[in-house]
């Protein structure tokens, strides 16, 4: 199983990813800077947290046109699993491989603290080790985490279940419509959220929520590999 981490300027939850990537499946990850125009052989590829490009424009706007995103998308498009994590989501809605926006919160305050998040849909790789509607917990740490689509696009990502992650329990941070806190893309092998399932992912987190996320599609290409 092979796994890549896009690291942009401004990267600062690489570091987390990557001991993540270690902790969980085993594997020492490839690193790829973003003025690369190619990516490793990889099964997962991931966009960790941070300040790309110091969210000039807007969040992730500048990161989206760096050379290595056209190979992400080109493995987005041919069927490799993606993962965008908080910064990364940002980058991938701003390259068009997810649908939507991501808009500053609602308090126009940086957020950081720790959110319920209810698992949607669970028919996937990324969440399948979680059960339908199972509340978990999860860090957040962002400025721009509201998320908006217009009304056909939300209805569309509802009704076809692209939605992954909802805030629960009145813990929305940022103003996301519909409490929307990560969608998958059509296809179902990208997903964009905004919390960190890396950061709990052990005891010393002081939980392992997030260990499941990485568990469920790390075994699968194991046994898609198999």
């Amino acid at each position: 199983m092979q796994v890549s981490i896009v690291q942009f300027p401004g990267s600062n939850r690489d570091r987390d990813m990557i001991a993540a990537i270690r902790k969980v499946g085993g594997v020492e990850p490839n690193l790829v800077w973003h003025t690369d125009t190619e990516l490793p052989a990889s099964d997962l590829v991931i966009l960790p947290g941070g300040f790309s490009h110091g969210d000039y424009l807007r969040s992730g706007a500048i990161a989206a046109r760096a050379p290595i995103m056209d190979a992400v998308s080109k493995a987005a498009h041919a069927g490799t699993r993606v993962l965008g994590v908080c910064n990364g989501f940002q980058i991938l809605v701003e390259a068009g491989l997810l649908p939507g926006a991501l808009m500053r919160n609602s308090a126009l305050t940086f957020v950081c603290r720790e959110v319920q998040l209810e698992a949607v849909n669970t028919d996937n790789p990324f969440t399948e080790r979680y059960s339908k509607g199972e509340v978990i917990r999860c860090p957040v740490a962002h400025h721009d985490g509201n998320y908006f689509a217009d009304a056909d696009t939300l209805a569309r990502i509802e009704g076809e279940g692209q939605v992954a992650f909802r805030y629960a329990s009145g813990t929305n941070p940022n103003g996301s419509i519909n409490d929307i806190a990560g969608i998958f893309n059509d296809a179902g092998n990208v997903l964009g959220m905004m919390p960190h399932p890396e950061n709990l992912i052990e005891a010393a987190h002081s939980g392992s929520d997030g260990r499941r996320l990485f568990e469920g599609a790390m075994n699968l290409l194991q046994a898609d590999a198999a």
